[in-house]
């Protein structure tokens, strides 16, 4: 006998990026009932090296989002841009790369940011729509959308950076669009001819 589906017309079609979604949007609710207590065991921030959960908050802080619209800003695009990326390298691959991006972006936070605290999805963000970029590419061919969506993208985060006092982190959006950029090189094996 076949398994009658619950929602036939409905299709969970992403896992990774589909389970990504309804954890934050579970530690968002659970945050928002706890006074910000879960976003300060989740945030990003130095404590000392000795604390072996500030390792854990390297990759916890993209699941803490500040309010709605900070998770409905970041999750709309990783909405958009996630099952294509899901789909073409895989839940596996793509996990790896998100763990990777978190971490890189938390290291290089605690590093230069000791006294704030970081949270959000969004390195996670610019490492897709850099890595979106390189999907049609052709090896040993570097596509021109890749280069003008890494300018302006990271080009537009190092002048409001420069220019802005705010509560972004323009650094996670540059670091992390590096880490898609870097990730893009490496599956595709663009190369330089000479």
């Amino acid at each position: 006998m076949a398994k009658k589906k619950l929602l036939p017309l409905v299709d969970f079609n992403a896992p990774v990026i589909l389970s990504l979604f309804f954890v934050s949007l579970l530690i968002l609710a659970l945050n928002n009932y706890s006074n910000s207590m879960v976003n300060r065991l989740l945030a990003c921030y130095y404590s000392r090296w000795s604390d072996g959960i500030m390792y854990l908050r390297l990759f916890t802080h993209v699941l803490a989002h500040q309010n709605l619209s900070h998770f409905a800003g970041n999750y709309l695009l990783i909405l958009v841009i996630g099952p294509m990326l899901e789909e073409k390298y895989g839940g596996a691959n793509l996990i790896m790369m998100m763990v990777i991006t978190a971490g890189i972006t938390g290291l290089t936070h605690v590093i230069f940011f000791r006294n704030i605290a970081l949270i959000g999805a969004s390195g996670l963000v610019f490492m897709m729509i850099l890595l979106a970029s390189f999907t049609n590419t052709r090896e040993g061919r570097l596509p021109i959308t890749v280069l003008l969506v890494g300018f302006l993208y990271i080009g537009n985060e190092v002048i409001r950076g420069l220019l802005t006092s705010d509560n972004i982190s323009q650094l996670s959006h540059i670091i992390g669009g590096v880490c898609g950029a870097g990730f893009g090189f490496k599956i595709h094996k663009i190369k330089a001819r000479s």
